[in-house]
């Protein structure tokens, strides 16, 4: 092969290359001998016709496309690895000449790597917000606590606001009952808000068995079908129970936790609580650091990285869907759109890790970061352990470039942060 000019513009190269006879031979053979099995030529029997025949009825060449394609790995190490262009994806043929030598040249485009240039990534100023936790909020946790271990009963008598009204509803516009407007068995908890406004405040007073009409005005931000009109639910009041919270205690703390006093549970809390908290911070300002140093890189991101990176991103949802027992496609519907305007909504954040992942690749090359054995072997360890798997299995379905990589990256993050100066966050303006 003979590399006849190499043409860098921006973010794109555009290669022209010249293949041996041999080699192009080679891989026209390989494509005659994978496609003759499908063809059939008057006088022979199907998968014998001779290359020849086949190249005299549909043309001398017939299978070059299909033969290129057999020994594009050769031609892609030598036109664009061996030449050190940093190509992205696969590059596309634009154009092929066969000389009457039958000599191929081809001409290759693919965009590059792109140039980049850092900007500040070190000493980086940064706010931190302080890992809090307010009493409020221990307040909160024991009140989740106790809810968990409330118990019910049912009362006879009139239902009150705070009980909870298990009804049967059906609502009717000018007689006619309309979607959605119906439910049996319903566990309503009363001043909840959880229904139409006025609705709620009409079941108090019931008891069980009764039976009533109530009249509703749907609200004019309500969905179009409903908005604004004046209906009517038929309740029928099945029960009315209410729920027994326990007592924040010493008892209730012996009974929820290892704890025998209610001061030491809520310490507990707290503790926990801040712990929490401290994580959140960390890693808010590591984000936040990171971000900062890519906002002060100077690169012209080509689209192939955002298209990858969207990619990965697109996929990573669509399983999370999966996991929820919706498809990409039923979530869009549900959106008010479909794929395509998802992926556009996912684009700029797609932009601005694409151009975070071009830092820190950077960071690692400019800092000389280096990745050792005892640095895979760690993460390979780690990773078995956290997925209670044995290391060797670990290490078969983990490319090791790939977690090279990605301990050159998180490398990378810690120059940042480690670096980065904490500061508190300007206070809020409240309106």
């Amino acid at each position: 092969m003979n590399v006849k000019s190499i043409e860098k513009k921006g973010n794109e190269a555009t290669i022209v290359v010249e293949i041996d006879k041999e080699l192009m031979e080679s891989g026209v053979n390989k494509a005659y001998l994978k496609a003759r099995k499908q063809i059939m030529i008057p006088g022979f029997r199907k998968g014998k016709a001779p290359r020849k025949m086949i190249e005299a009825m549909y043309g001398a060449h017939v299978f070059y496309e299909d033969g290129l394609e057999e020994i594009f790995p050769e031609v892609y190490q030598f036109a664009v690895l061996d030449q050190d262009v940093k190509a992205i994806g696969r590059p596309s043929l634009t154009d092929m000449q066969i000389s009457d030598e039958n000599i191929v040249t081809l001409t290759l485009t693919t965009e590059t790597y792109p140039e980049v240039t850092l900007g500040q990534y070190k000493g980086l100023e940064v706010e931190k917000a302080p890992a809090e936790v307010t009493d409020a909020q221990v307040q909160a946790e024991l009140d989740r606590m106790a809810q968990n271990v409330a118990s019910t009963e049912t009362v006879e008598r009139a239902a009150e606001m705070g009980d909870t009204a298990n009804i049967d509803f059906e609502g009717f516009d000018n007689g006619v009952p309309f979607d959605g407007g119906k439910g049996d068995n319903f566990d309503l908890k009363l001043g909840s808000g959880q229904f139409v406004p006025g609705f709620e405040e009409q079941v108090v007073g019931m008891t069980a068995g009764e039976e009533k009409d109530i009249d509703i005005t749907f609200p004019e931000n309500y969905t179009a079908e409903l908005a604004g009109k004046a209906v009517v639910f038929h309740v029928k009041l099945n029960k009315v129970t209410v729920t027994n919270v326990p007592e924040l205690d010493d008892e209730f703390a012996k009974d929820v936790s290892e704890f025998d006093t209610l001061e030491e549970l809520k310490a507990d809390i707290r503790a926990k609580a801040v712990e929490q908290a401290e994580k959140q911070s960390a890693s808010a300002f590591e984000n936040a650091c990171v971000e900062k140093a890519a906002e002060n890189t100077t690169v012209e991101m080509p689209k192939a990285l955002v298209e990858s990176e969207l990619d990965n991103q697109m996929d990573r949802f669509g399983y999370q869907l999966q996991m929820s027992g919706y498809s990409m496609e039923q979530y869009a519907q549900m959106m008010g759109g479909d794929v395509n305007t998802m992926r556009n909504a996912f684009r700029p954040a797609a932009e601005k890790q694409a151009k975070i992942t071009v830092t820190l690749e950077k960071i690692a090359e400019v800092e000389g970061i280096t990745v050792t054995d005892e640095d895979m072997e760690a993460e390979f360890e780690a990773l078995a352990k956290q997925y209670e798997l044995e290391v060797a299995k670990v290490k078969e379905m983990v490319p090791a470039e790939e977690l090279t990589a990605n301990l050159k990256t998180r490398k990378a993050v810690k120059v940042i942060v480690d670096s980065a100066v904490a500061v508190a966050p300007a206070a809020k303006t409240e309106e």
